[in-house]
Parts: structure tokens; sequence; C-alpha cells
């Protein structure tokens, strides 16, 4: 039993209409649910994605403005790579230089274009132009152009102590093989390892633990085609010792999470039933969705978040 690949990655923010103008505004994504982190219902969880929110394209958040930035270091995801067609950095850069987005070099990376950046919390991205062909529906009221739109997550990156163990555990428990190395980076893919089935390690053996905090990745979400997949995989990862939760009902998915043994937070997350449950396509995102089972509370939930607008979208260009 494997993975097949990403299916969401969760991240803190700061400010949550800073992140819902960013992610929404500039980058162009469409907010496809708008809902409450089941843990800590006091706060946001917003999801981005493409149009329908394929399972692979969405990149997600918990607005925990309170907590200090992150501190960048070993046992975690220090970047989010993510599509856009071959031939449109070169607009992303003039758009996002034209935003105030902070921004790092051009890089050729395993022969992909790449342009890193920052988003208003400090959290580590990149554009990755793939042809790779993905599930992807494109957002017509998108200020971003569809032949320029983001296509979903391509690959994570993460910072490991000793290589070796992440490497043995993701090879032998979740079906990933070794692609290349360059740079320092490894790279593994799994089901294909296309565009949205990517894994990149760095050994940093002396590097500092790494912190959650604002601008940091919570944690990578893979890809399960079912429920019965799932708890077979969670056998799996019990059996290496990596002590995975329960099945928990996220209602448009269910989850299980472990640390991988390097210590990064993983989840595997069944594809369906998928954020169409509960809302129309053509409304994604509009209203806050709660579980069903936290409906009784939505009075005390509503009045403890803060007010969200839609961001100023740009002109297109």
């Amino acid at each position: 039993m494997t993975v097949h690949g990403i299916h969401h990655v969760t991240a803190i923010s700061g400010d949550a209409q800073e992140n819902l103008d960013f992610y929404a505004g500039v980058l162009g994504m469409r907010l496809v649910k708008k809902s409450i982190n089941q843990d800590d219902p006091s706060t946001y969880h917003l999801f981005y994605a493409d149009a329908e929110g394929h399972p692979g394209s969405d990149l997600t958040f918990f607005p925990w403005a309170h907590l200090a930035p992150s501190r960048k270091g070993v046992g975690l995801t220090t970047e989010v790579p993510l599509a856009v067609p071959v031939g449109s950095l070169e607009y992303w850069q003039e758009r996002l230089m034209r935003y105030g987005t902070f921004l790092g070099a051009l890089e050729n990376r395993f022969g992909e274009r790449s342009l890193t950046l920052s988003d208003p919390h400090g959290l580590e991205l990149a554009l990755v132009e793939s042809d790779d062909a993905r599930a992807f529906t494109p957002w017509e009221q998108s200020p971003v152009p569809v032949d320029k739109q983001i296509r979903g997550i391509h690959s994570v990156r993460l910072w490991e102590r000793d290589l070796a163990k992440t490497t043995e555990f993701v090879t032998t428990i979740m079906g990933f093989s070794h692609i290349a190395s360059e740079n320092g980076w490894h790279r593994f893919g799994v089901a294909g390892a296309g565009s949205g089935k990517l894994l990149e390690l760095r050994e940093v053996p002396g590097g500092q633990r790494g912190q959650w905090g604002t601008g940091s990745v919570h944690h990578v979400a893979w890809r399960m085609p079912d429920e019965a997949s799932e708890l077979a995989l969670r056998q799996q990862v019990e059996e290496a010792g990596r002590r995975p939760s329960p099945l928990i009902d996220r209602f448009w998915f269910k989850s299980v999470y472990f640390m991988e043994p390097g210590g990064v937070l993983f989840e595997l997350a069944t594809d369906g039933p998928g954020f169409t449950v509960d809302e129309d396509v053509a409304h994604l995102g509009e209203q806050l969705i709660l579980p069903p089972w936290y409906e009784p509370q939505r009075p005390q939930i509503e009045a403890a978040l803060p007010p969200l607008t839609a961001p100023q979208l740009p002109e297109k260009a």
C-alpha cells in the first residue's frame, strides 16, 4: 500500500485577511473552503486551490497571528513549490514585483525553471514550471489569466538531520522511489512521480531543530484513494513504530497523523468525499462552513472569528 501524491499542505499564517488577500488576490488561487481548525475552533482553516478543489491543488492555513515567527530548521517542511505552466515565470516575476512580494532568484532545479518567493508572513514558496498532466480546473474569476494560473502543489521540501532514516521510511513504507540528487537535494517520487507526486529531502546534520510559528508548514498530507487503503497503510506506519493517530473524520476527508522519523508531521488523507459534499461548486468558499458536529456552537464560533472580506482583486494582467 502506498500514497498516491500530495493531498494538501497546511501552514500557519498571521492575520487571516492578509493571508486571503495574498493567496486569492495576488496568487489568484480560489478560496474553496472557509472553515475552522477542528482542534482549535477559535481560528479559521482556509483552503486555497483550483476552481474545484482537486486533491493536490490545495494549500491551507491556520491563521494563528499570536504566534511568534517560525524558526527554520531540521524536522520541518521548509518550502512549498507550486506548479505553474511552462513559460509563465516572467509573468509571475513581474506580477509579484508589482505587488511587493519578496522574491528570490530564478533557478533551475532538476531541469525545471523555478522562482522562489515568500508570502507576507514568511512562508517560503517557489513557482515551478511544469507541463506534467494533473487534475486542474481553472478559476474563471481569478485575477490571473487561465494560462498562467497555479496548477497545484508541485512538491514539498524537507530538512532532515539524518537523511538515511527518512529515506528508508518513505521508500519502504510509503512507496517512494529515489529519482535524482542535485545540489544537496534528493528527489523522490511516487505513483508515476509527476508534478504533485514529489518529495525533496536535504540533510542538514548540524542544523538546529525547526520550530512551528507563523510562516511555517504545519503538516503535509498525502493522498489515499479511500478509507480501506488508508487503514492498511496506517497499519504499516504503526508496524514501523511511528505511532499514528486513530482515523479522524474531517468531514471532507478522513485523516491519520504521524511523525516521520525526522520529525515532520505527515497526514494521510482520503480523496473523498471532497469539498462539494456540503457546498455547490459555484459557491465554494463564500460562507463559513462548519462540520455538522460543530453546528450547535455556530453562534459562539462566529462571534470569536475576525470578519473576512473578499480581497480587492487586482485587474487581470
